[in-house]
Formats: C-alpha cells, sequence, structure tokens
C-alpha cells in the first residue's frame, strides 16, 4: 500500500501510452479512457482514506531517502486535489464522446488528456521543487496540444501566444528554482523548508519568493499576469475548455499555496501583503471582465479569474479558519466551473453562437437545462446553503478576524456581481423570447446536459455534506499552518 499514491500518476501514464497505439480504433479508446480514469479515481478515494487514518504518505523513489532522492508526497491537500481533478476529468471524457468530434478523437485526443492527468496529479502529489518544474512542463505540453488541435484559425492564434508565455514562465521557473537550490542547497521541498526555517528568511529569500508568486502567477492567471487567459481559453472547443479552466490555473494556485506555507512562512509581512493586494485586484479586474463581456465563454472565464484572486486572497491572511475556507472553495471552484462550462457548452451546441444577444428562450424547449444552470449559477455566487456560500464564509470569517475589511468587502462585493454575471446569461440565453435553431438534436442535448448535470450534483452534494467533510479540510489546513508535520513524514525525523 506504500505505492499507493503513485497510482494516480501511473495509471494515466500507461493507459496515455497504449491509447497511442491505438488511434485509429476511437471506441475502444472511449471505454479504454473512461475504464482508466475510473481506475483513478478508485486510486484517489482510498488514498484519502489512507491519508485520513495513517497521516502523510512519501514514497522515496529508486529507495533513495529523502532529501537525495526524489520524493512523492500525499497530504490531504493533495489527495482531495488528486481526487478532485480525477472525478473531473472522467466526466469531461464522457462528454466528448459526443462532442469532441472524430477527427479530433483519432487525432490523440485520448492519449493527451491523460497525458494532461499525469501532469496535474504529479504536479499535486510532488514533493520536490524540481520535479513540480517537471510536471508542470507534462501539463503544459499535452495543454499545448489539446488547445491547438483541431487546427481553427483561432485556435493557432491563441497557441502561439499561450505557448509564448507559458515558455517564459517556464523558463523563468527553472531560474528561481536554481537561485533557491543556490541559497539553501536542496530541492526538496521538505528539506527547503527547513533549511530556511534556520537560517530565518533572509532578504534573498523573499526576492525568490516574490519570483516564484510572478512564475506561478503566470500559470494561475492573477493580476496582472492574466492577460493570456480570456482569449487562449475561449480557442478550443467546450470539453477542453472545461479541462481547462477547472484544472490548469489551480495547479498554479495549489503552487503559490504550497510554497507560500511551507517555505515563506517566517517573514510574512512583505510577501503575503503583496500576495494579498494582487488577489484583490485580481478579484476586482475579473469582475470588470465578467459584467463586460456578451459572449457566455468570456464571462465563466472572467468567473475563473475573480475564483483565483477569491481563493488567493484566503492564503494571504495565513488565518486558520480563511486557509481552510481556501482549500474549501478551490475544490469548489474546479467542480462548479466545470461543470458550467459543460453546461454553456450544450448551450453553445443547440444555439450555434455564444453571442448571448442571440440566444433566447432555452427554457421552453429544455427546462432542464435552465433549471441545472440556475442551480450552478446560484453555486458560483455563493448562495447558502451551496458549496460557494461555505468557502466565501471561511474566508470573510478569516479575514475579519484578521482585519482584513478591505479585502474582505471586495470579496463580499464579487458575490454580487458574479451572480449579476451569470444570472445575464439566465434572463438572455435561457428565458427571455425563445428563437429557432439548427443546433443539435433533442436526444443528443439531452446526453450532454446528463454528463454536465453529474457534475454540478456533485457541487451540490459537496455544499449539503460540507460538515461530514469537515474533518478533511481541517486535516489538509493542519499541514499547511505546521510545516513540521509535513517535514517529519518526509525527512522521518
Amino acid at each position: 500500500m506504500t505505492n499507493l499514491l503513485l497510482l494516480p500518476i501511473l495509471i494515466p501514464l500507461f493507459t496515455a501510452i497504449i491509447l497511442m497505439f491505438i488511434s485509429k480504433y476511437v471506441k475502444v479508446q472511449r471505454g479504454l479512457s473512461a475504464l482508466s480514469t475510473l481506475a483513478t479515481i478508485a486510486a484517489s478515494l482510498v488514498l484519502i482514506h489512507t491519508v485520513s487514518t495513517k497521516g502523510i504518505q512519501t514514497v522515496n523513489l529508486g529507495s533513495w531517502e529523502a532529501p537525495f532522492g526524489i520524493t512523492l508526497v500525499s497530504d490531504m491537500l493533495s489527495a482531495l486535489l488528486v481526487t478532485t481533478t480525477s472525478i473531473i476529468t472522467l466526466v469531461v471524457l464522457l462528454y466528448s464522446f459526443k462532442s469532441i468530434g472524430v477527427d479530433r478523437e483519432r487525432f490523440y485526443y485520448y492519449p493527451v488528456v491523460q497525458f494532461l492527468l499525469v501532469g496535474i496529479n504529479g504536479a499535486f502529489t510532488t514533493g520536490d521543487i524540481f520535479n513540480l518544474f517537471v510536471f508542470f512542463e507534462v501539463m503544459l505540453m499535452s495543454s499545448y496540444v489539446l488547445l491547438v488541435l483541431g487546427g481553427t484559425k483561432s485556435q493557432l492564434r491563441e497557441g502561439i501566444k499561450y505557448i509564448l508565455v507559458n515558455v517564459i514562465s517556464s523558463a523563468l521557473f527553472v531560474i528561481t528554482v536554481a537561485y533557491l537550490y543556490s541559497v539553501v542547497g536542496t530541492l526538496n521541498m521538505a528539506d527547503i523548508s527547513r533549511k530556511i526555517a534556520e537560517v530565518n528568511q533572509p532578504g534573498i529569500l523573499t526576492a525568490i519568493a516574490i519570483l516564484f508568486l510572478v512564475v506561478f502567477g503566470l500559470k494561475g492567471a492573477i493580476f496582472p499576469l492574466y492577460f493570456w487567459l480570456p482569449g487562449s481559453y475561449s480557442a478550443p472547443p467546450t470539453p477542453v475548455l472545461a479541462l481547462f479552466g477547472a484544472l490548469l490555473t489551480k495547479v498554479g494556485v495549489y503552487s503559490i499555496l504550497r510554497t507560500y506555507t511551507l517555505f515563506f512562512y517566517h517573514e510574512i509581512g512583505y510577501t503575503h501583503e503583496i500576495l494579498g493586494i494582487l488577489a484583490i485586484l485580481t478579484i476586482v479586474l475579473g469582475c470588470i471582465g465578467a459584467i463586460a463581456y456578451w459572449d457566455v465563454k468570456k464571462i465563466i472565464i472572467y468567473n475563473i479569474i475573480i475564483a483565483v484572486g477569491v481563493i488567493l486572497f484566503g492564503v494571504s491572511t495565513m488565518n486558520p479558519e480563511a486557509l481552510e475556507g481556501s482549500i474549501y472553495y478551490l475544490v469548489h471552484d474546479m467542480l462548479i466551473k466545470a461543470g458550467l462550462f459543460l453546461l454553456i457548452g450544450v448551450m453553445i451546441s443547440i444555439t450555434g453562437t455564444t453571442n448571448l444577444k442571440k440566444m433566447g428562450g432555452l427554457i421552453k424547449d429544455y427546462p432542464w437545462l435552465g433549471w441545472t444552470f440556475l442551480v450552478a449559477a446560484f453555486s458560483l455566487a455563493g448562495i447558502p446553503p451551496l458549496s460557494g456560500f461555505i468557502g466565501k464564509l471561511l474566508i470573510l470569517r478569516g479575514s475579519f478576524a484578521d482585519g482584513a475589511y478591505v479585502g474582505a468587502g471586495v470579496v463580499l462585493a464579487s458575490s454580487l456581481l458574479v451572480l449579476y454575471s451569470v444570472i445575464k446569461i439566465f434572463l438572455n440565453g435561457i428565458w427571455g423570447t425563445p428563437k429557432e435553431y439548427k443546433g443539435i438534436t433533442k436526444s443528443h442535448a439531452r446526453y450532454l446536459w446528463f454528463t454536465s448535470a453529474t457534475i454540478i450534483l456533485l457541487a451540490v452534494l459537496y455544499g449539503i455534506g460540507a460538515e461530514a467533510l469537515r474533518p478533511l479540510f481541517s486535516q489538509a489546513t493542519e499541514v499547511l499552518l505546521d510545516p513540521n508535520l509535513y517535514i517529519d513524514a518526509v525527512l522521518k525525523e
């Protein structure tokens, strides 16, 4: 059982390799992808249970003891994110069966999705800062392929921009890791934390902390580094957009969360204050974008940016309650964004447009779609008792306790603006005057809706069952607040 935490990385890796050899057999690829992702979910659920009963799990690859070898570490935060990622990937795969198109399916769509899963799960699980870079690259290379797969003009244009931004940020990532290594002489995250604690974070390490914020901020799309995101994410087809919107930025957010609680927690006056200011600005600019657009994709894409700001604002306070809220909200946002992107995908498939002004009256023929969207919209905006409310409440309580009133006010105000932006989609696209559509058939739309609705249902259950899940989130927060728990588990002291 000690190698359990390798399974969510190895299962998709071997599946991807097998799928590459059978790219012409679309139905076999579909079945194998779905079964493999189910196995990944099963392994990650067992992992959550193991971590909750036995504590943090670690594996030293090649039997080299930490801090010399490569270590994989699964604490509760990592296990929760790996499970959420795997569930979202399965739902998106099921949705893809009837929406991505056979041409893309034959052109290595399924193996690339599995490689993406390898990169994301690996990034959540690694205990080595250089390997975080390696898994980032696996994830990014897969995302490059998914972004341009199909080769439409807008995909290629946005793909070039996306690749350029990520090549620069990857170069900066390596440079930052090199700086850190030159100061502390190790790449193992637990060992880095211990060495920084010994020297008590001098100025050079604070500068490195800001560099890490730039690197991960580019990946996670915080202000002012989010400029590439709205265009790049609106280019690919719906299933790819759902994967990107739900998962990719969250890896950047997780990396900030991990490094700022494990490495740079000694002098938080400077680094965390900058993080807090940037988080507030991210929320404000995300809200402006979400309100301004009449394109359904763009409205939800700008809501990704708002959520990144809300989560990182909770992290910047370093308050136990706000941190717990950030973790809870991170998982909520992954689920609800995936669901919302898939639902607007159904709307786009029916109407043949992303322009809200050309939609209307979908509730007449597709009532199930309309009401599911409304529940998702309320959850996104944080209407009680849905999951968005609980995460925000914890973040607000923590920030009030910490005296961060301006940020708390911005988070509160953003809830109203988020609600306005998604209700705009409901009132104009789903309500309103019915129009004639020449899109997909009703049975086709029903299949796409059904897969989307499963993830919205999960998000609703996640909110209702928050009390039952609370021990898991408390355990995840504990490790972030007391880095010694992580260090002792890895270095076996």
